[in-house]
């Protein structure tokens, strides 16, 4: 293995555009510290395995989850009361917004603040995401889906 400094990550923000649609705000280079909040303060004092469950968008808390999308797999457009951390592991994936499309790719990562949006994955391999959903005022009209969601 090489010992040489790996490139930085790709970083991509979401957020509204001057007519109020869903967009991407940012797209390029990240530092160490990719997000950040003020708020939200996590309770790590249990040993209680809070693992499992179903999926669902908190309204306290976190949810720590995996989604894989096969190939011609996807989701249809929605936006929700959270920040979206979004880790990109493996294969690509489109992610829509109303204003356009672009491509994640392994080793992307993302911060969707409650944005209008979709995915749709139109490669020939599975995309495997990884995503930490936090509690977060509404952006624009808010949530379109909320409660648990069959994944």
């Amino acid at each position: 293995m090489s010992g040489g400094a790996l490139p930085p990550l790709r970083r991509v923000i979401t957020g509204l555009d001057g007519d109020g649609r869903s967009t991407i705000l940012i797209d390029g280079p990240a530092t160490n510290v990719i997000w950040s909040t003020e708020a939200t303060p996590a309770d790590n004092g249990s040993n209680d395995d809070a693992g499992g469950g179903p999926f669902r968008f908190p309204e306290s808390g976190s949810l720590f989850v995996c989604h894989d999308f096969p190939p011609g797999g996807g989701s249809p457009i929605h936006a929700t009361d959270t920040i979206d951390y979004i880790v990109v592991v493996s294969g690509e994936i489109v992610f829509i917004t109303e204003s356009g499309e672009t491509t994640l790719r392994g080793g992307d990562v993302l911060v969707d603040r409650g944005a209008v949006h979709a995915w749709r994955n139109d490669g020939a391999e599975t995309c495997r995401v990884i995503n930490v959903l936090i509690p977060a005022h509404p952006l624009g009209q808010g949530a379109t889906v909320r409660g648990e969601v069959a994944m």
